[in-house]
């Protein structure tokens, strides 16, 4: 039993292991516990990409929304379509039917239902 524990501290008495633990340390240390390590800086990448999607999406969409302010604008034909179809407006010889296939909700039901009675 000496002779293993003195063989082990005679290993680690050599400055090839004692360099050695330093280096692990060190690594640990920068690779994942400093707040600028590999993985907060692999995270951040991920995370500018992600943002960088997201840009993309908002630039196409503002792209799209500023062609329809301007027909809106530059066409009194779209602004009427809009105006028939979000807001139920209408000629004043025309009549508009509503036609909804959506099944009321539960509450909406009873509270319907206790009004009739």
């Amino acid at each position: 039993m000496k002779t293993l524990t003195q063989r082990v501290l005679r290993i680690l008495r050599m400055p090839v292991v004692k360099y050695g633990v330093v280096l692990i340390i060190g690594v640990v240390f920068v690779g994942f516990l400093d707040e600028n390590s590999i993985y907060a800086h692999l995270c951040n990448r991920e995370r500018i990409s992600e943002l960088n999607d997201e840009i993309a999406f908002y630039e196409s969409e503002y792209q799209r929304d500023q062609k329809r302010i301007h027909e809106l604008q530059t066409n009194p034909k779209a602004m009427e379509k809009i105006a028939r179809e979000r807001y139920f407006m209408k000629a004043q010889d025309e009549d508009i039917f509503v036609l909804s296939d959506d099944e009321q909700p539960e509450k909406q039901k009873r509270l319907n239902h206790e009004t009739v009675e």
